[in-house]
């Protein structure tokens, strides 16, 4: 497939910026740099290719550890000199182990301030980015940390525990209940879902495509 590139400025380098970013959750992923090589393949095989300017040579993002990208769409900015590419991202984007490169907090406007809500996916991957932050990155204090070490058994027990939890706080007809119950389970199938290196996007994404079997259905 050809694809006019006219428009495309690279570098003096034949360089080009690529942010790449979750088409199922809007979640920004990573930044990379294409050459005119790399978008050729990266259009041609459906999956990103990069340049790498450390080792100066080609690379197909996720062909060792398996988290792979499948390209959806990709555009230029108003300026030509930059290119967003939307994915599908399995497993981790980032070679740390986190979901996105940007794990790493310095400012948050809305610390201390009564800011408008997140949406439930937005908060589902800022949630589910902590979690793999801290599989890698917990201390000796971080329970999250401590539910990686101890294995799916532990994991597993504990999403069953919660989800018990849920059903007491449910037939005790408390709200309050409820909600702090679920919410702990709903963090714990996060974890389950860290562990099979699952996003919360891959979740969402099934969801979606039930809701619209539903819609086209004549019951």
């Amino acid at each position: 497939m050809k694809i006019d590139i006219s428009k495309v400025k690279f570098d003096d380098k034949g360089l080009i910026p690529a942010i790449v970013q979750d088409a199922r959750t809007d979640a920004v992923l990573m930044l990379a740099y294409m050459n005119g090589e790399s978008l050729a393949r990266t259009v041609e095989t459906g999956y990103t290719w990069f340049w790498s300017r450390s080792r100066q040579e080609l690379w197909n993002k996720g062909a060792t550890s398996g988290n792979v990208q499948k390209v959806q769409s990709i555009a230029y900015d108003c300026d030509g000199d930059t290119l967003l590419v939307k994915v599908e991202q399995k497993g981790n984007a980032c070679h740390l182990g986190n979901y996105s490169c940007f794990s790493f907090p310095l400012w948050n406007a809305a610390e201390g301030k009564n800011l408008p809500t997140k949406t439930l996916p937005g908060i589902l991957t800022e949630l589910y980015e902590v979690i793999q932050n801290k599989k890698i990155n917990g201390g000796e204090k971080s329970y999250t940390r401590y539910l990686f070490m101890s294995g799916q058994d532990k994991i597993l027990k504990k999403v069953g525990e919660e989800a018990a939890e849920t059903i007491i706080a449910s037939k005790n007809n408390s709200s309050e209940e409820v909600i702090y119950e679920m919410s702990d389970l709903w963090y714990h199938c996060l974890v389950l879902l860290a562990y099979h290196n699952i996003t919360p996007g891959e979740m969402l994404e099934e969801l979606g495509g039930r809701r619209s079997k539903e819609n086209n259905s004549k019951y």
